[in-house]
């Protein structure tokens, strides 16, 4: 028995990536090989898969100075092309079809672009395509790019109501000191709000552009929206078809999924807080209110100051009376109005709390 039905699987680069740089085509082959298995057996999946920087290397090489910018964009745009043949060939051969996603950050910041590229994706899974989905680094700039394909596959999974996220790297989890200390253990559990903050170091991945910090946050918020996360060893054999064996226990990190239902529309306002077109600042009383136990909306009355301009439905944060962030909201009303219902009484909210995201 399978203990999933919808997962989502990001492959890192360290996972696909020899020393040298270049990419690793044995263990792509061998992680086609078990995505192929559980497709046949049912599971639907989405694949976020990085590896196209290292395919352009194998392909380009290094045979002369570049602008760091202008080598990812240069190594992106052709191992991207090689690296979805590379997938393409490997699936056909289990007689499976794959399509290419590629997307941006910006794309997840309007709701409409959301559910836009939620329904493309639909439609492969409908139809028994795998979706392989990797930021497009060739248009990308800096400040539009996600932090590394662990916040694009928090981003997909949750998106697609997967079941499970398993982010493949290097190494059998988060441990609980260094992974190079011989006494050092796989930490198995991670319940909500528990603090495993002396456990996670801050360096980043060899050829990756995050690290284990930037998959704890990931992983936190997407178990929060009542997703399971595993980070595991990719480069272990067979760690998939373990991974979802309902009889295996498998040494990995599992952050326990919630059992509070959240809907869709606060799932997209849980990863928009970089699409925010204002602020709101409201008074302690409102604050407290807010971040009680018991869901309440953000109501004019409680607002003392609107920051920026923004539209209807636009994503806005909520910070507090000392200017500390308290969460995100999708908007009622635009700047100019919102201004004109400061601190009255028996208005509608601003923020609805089905639209509020608190941090």
């Amino acid at each position: 028995m399978l203990k999933f039905k919808k997962i989502a699987v990001k492959i890192g680069s360290n996972v696909l990536t020899r020393p040298d740089g270049t990419l690793d085509i044995t263990r792509m082959s061998a992680l086609v090989d078990q995505i192929a298995v559980l497709h046949k057996k049912g599971v639907e999946i989405v694949m976020i898969s990085s590896g196209a920087v290292a395919s352009g290397r194998s392909i380009m090489g290094l045979n002369k100075k570049m602008d760091v910018v202008d080598q990812r964009q240069l190594f992106s745009a052709v191992g991207q092309a090689k690296l979805i043949n590379h997938y393409w060939d490997l699936f056909r051969d289990h007689g499976i079809t794959v399509g290419q996603v590629l997307t941006m950050k910006e794309n997840f910041g309007s709701r409409r672009h959301y559910l836009n590229q939620r329904n493309c994706m639909q439609v492969m899974l409908d139809n028994k395509v795998i979706p392989i989905v990797n930021e497009n680094d060739t248009v990308s700039v800096s400040e539009l790019m996600f932090t590394d394909n662990d916040e694009l596959s928090g981003l997909i999974a949750s998106m697609m109501d997967m079941e499970a996220l398993i982010i493949l790297s290097n190494i059998d989890g988060i441990y609980n000191g260094s992974p190079t200390h011989p006494e050092s253990k796989v930490v198995r559990e991670i319940q909500k709000g528990e603090d495993i903050s002396d456990y996670i170091q801050t360096t980043k991945s060899t050829f990756g552009r995050g690290g284990m910090a930037t998959k704890t946050t990931i992983a936190r918020k997407i178990a929060d929206e009542g997703i399971h996360v595993f980070i595991a060893n990719g480069k272990k054999d067979n760690i998939l078809i373990q991974l979802l064996d309902k009889k295996l226990d498998v040494v990995c990190t599992q952050f326990v999924a919630s059992t509070d239902e959240v809907s869709s529309v606060k799932k997209w306002i849980a990863h928009s807080k970089g699409f925010a077109k204002g602020e709101i600042h409201v008074n302690e009383n409102a604050a407290k209110a807010l971040t009680g136990e018991k869901a309440v909306s953000l109501l004019p009355i409680g607002a003392t100051s609107i920051v920026g301009d923004f539209e209807k439905d636009d994503i806005v944060k909520i910070m507090d009376h000392l200017g500390m962030s308290l969460g995100i909201g999708k908007v009622q009303y635009d700047s100019d109005k919102a201004r004109e219902m400061l601190g009255k009484k028996n208005q509608k909210p601003l923020v609805h709390c089905d639209y509020m995201y608190l941090e």
